[in-house]
């Protein structure tokens, strides 16, 4: 190894148009212009096939991007897998499905939790329908669905059109003897889908309104989305909770004994509302007279933890990642990022591993996120994030240090484009002081991100313009920052899994035989 490498992920930063609705070419980003117009750079593919999504519309997220990042290969994820479960047949012969389907039959009722969207990041509403009739066929009576609103990674407003679609297949299940509705919902962004306990209020406000039925009625999920759309003026992510209501009563609670199955694939957002329904000792939040449920996930989200104990489809597992090829060679490792990234440089980074391949070898360090929505605190943790990379450059102590920049991702979600602006802004000026420390101290810098979003904040269709709060489908920059040596990319059709192969090359390793290939 001639010098320590920095990688540098800016999350949700891609490369957009250039138009007004890209905010990483209307924010003032002196360093990344500069890098770009003066050091070798590719851009690499960060949805689809490239990590192991279904098909190319799929887009990309930070876990299987951060998956694609640390292991060097393309596994098949999340929508993949479950989709490949479902269509032949093995999730029904899980001992888990045909557990919870047998207690149903018994007279409990099956409940379905979970993100209601084709977004293909967290679930898919077509696993659901799937779900649903499958049960029927089974000769399962009772079912209910608590439904989180999307508008995140489908468009902001959309979610009516779920509903119905939703409706329209619950309604051809109603026959003699049989109940399935919807009981429950709300914005994935107010309630159930917090992550990395950043917000246990967020899962607490879930459990009142899906398990306890506590929250405000309506006689419909669709009138319920109106009604809040016209009082709040909020995209869908962020409505309020809501319990639908027949006669004045609940549709349905999730009582003590019945089954519940949460259908996202996603691993960060389950969590801890996976660990409210799993564990007999619980101490976030009070759960009042709640004993317990036949609980399961679509896969299991955390395998070392243990999260949840049950679930339907095995998740990939991925050896050979680049932590355990560094370690082999007895490279010493630094990772960095505020809470709500902190888990994408370590578990999925690391192949969705909790804890350290090597104590002696690896330091993570965490900052907290605060709890505060993004767009009134743009710059979230980035200041904090560079003085601790600055103060471990100067240290010595790493030969591979890495880091996430969440800004790009979290305050792209938003919306709000001032605040994106600005968000790109801070990143830059993090940047810069990492680039004049990698001068100060001898390192050089890799620049690259996991997918886009800051860099497509509006979408036009038929003609009108509206704004865009998911990931894009645009590539992401690689570039080597290094004015000691001149490197040269290969010419060649890269994507983000073709990161590891590069760094272990730049180190002077060898790369594991199923990896892609270096770009240098």
């Amino acid at each position: 190894m001639e010098k320590p490498i920095v990688l540098v992920i800016m999350d949700g930063v891609g490369k957009g148009d250039g138009g007004s609705g890209d905010a990483v070419a209307v924010a003032n980003t002196p360093t990344l212009d500069h890098l770009l117009a003066t050091c070798p750079h590719t851009y690499l593919k960060a949805h689809g096939t490239a990590v192991g999504l279904p098909t190319d519309d799929d887009m990309g997220n930070s876990e299987v991007g951060h998956n694609a990042l640390g292991c060097g290969q393309v596994y098949s994820q999340g929508a993949k897998l479950v989709g490949e479960s479902i269509e032949n047949g093995t999730l029904y012969q899980s001992a888990t499905w045909q557990a919870l389907t047998a207690n149903a039959k018994a007279g409990h009722a099956l409940h379905f939790l979970g993100l209601l969207s084709d977004g293909n990041v967290h679930s898919n509403i077509s696993h659901l329908i799937a779900l649903l009739k499958q049960a029927h066929a089974e000769g399962v009576k009772k079912v209910y669905c608590h439904i989180l609103l999307d508008g995140r990674d489908v468009p902001a407003t959309s979610a009516l059109e779920y509903v119905q679609q939703l409706e329209d297949v619950l309604s051809g299940l109603n026959t003699p003897g049989c109940d399935y509705a919807i009981a429950s919902g709300g914005g994935r962004m107010q309630i159930t889908m917090d992550r990395y306990e950043a917000n246990w209020g967020m899962v607490e406000a879930g459990w009142r309104i899906h398990v306890q039925g506590i929250g405000r009625m309506f006689p419909s999920a669709a009138e319920a989305i109106q009604t809040y759309r016209a009082e709040t003026g909020c995209i869908d992510q962020d409505l309020p909770g809501f319990v639908v209501a027949r006669d004045g009563a609940p549709v349905a609670r999730i009582a003590n004994g019945d089954s519940v199955i949460l259908f996202n694939f996603r691993g960060d957002r389950a969590q801890e509302i996976s660990l409210a329904f799993d564990r007999k000792t619980f101490d976030k939040f009070d759960r009042g007279d709640y004993t317990g449920v036949h609980f399961a996930g679509m896969l299991q989200y955390d395998g070392d933890l243990n999260i949840p104990e049950h679930y339907l489809v095995q998740p990939p597992v991925i050896r050979n990642t680049l932590t355990e090829v560094l370690c082999q060679a007895g490279i010493h490792e630094y990772a960095l990022s505020e809470t709500q990234k902190y888990g994408h440089v370590t578990y999925f980074w690391n192949g969705n591993r909790s804890g350290k391949v090597d104590e002696s070898l690896e330091v993570y360090e965490e900052i907290p996120s605060d709890v505060i929505p993004f767009e009134q605190a743009p710059a979230m943790k980035s200041k904090e994030i560079t003085e601790k990379m600055v103060e471990n450059m100067a240290s010595h102590r790493f030969q591979f240090l890495r880091c996430n920049y969440p800004n790009g991702d979290m305050v792209g979600h938003t919306g709000v484009m001032e605040a994106v602006v600005t968000a790109m802004e801070c990143v830059d000026q993090g940047l810069k002081a990492i680039l004049e420390a990698a001068d100060k101290y001898g390192y050089t810098v890799l620049v690259t991100a996991d997918h886009g979003n800051a860099d497509q904040m509006t979408e036009t269709k038929k003609g009108k313009t509206t704004v865009r709060t998911a990931h894009s489908l645009n590539p992401v920059p690689f570039i080597i920052y290094d004015p000691d040596r001149e490197w040269v990319i290969r010419e060649g059709a890269y994507g983000l899994a073709n990161v590891a192969p590069t760094i272990v090359k730049m180190m002077g390793l060898t790369a594991p035989e199923c990896w892609e290939s270096s770009m240098i």
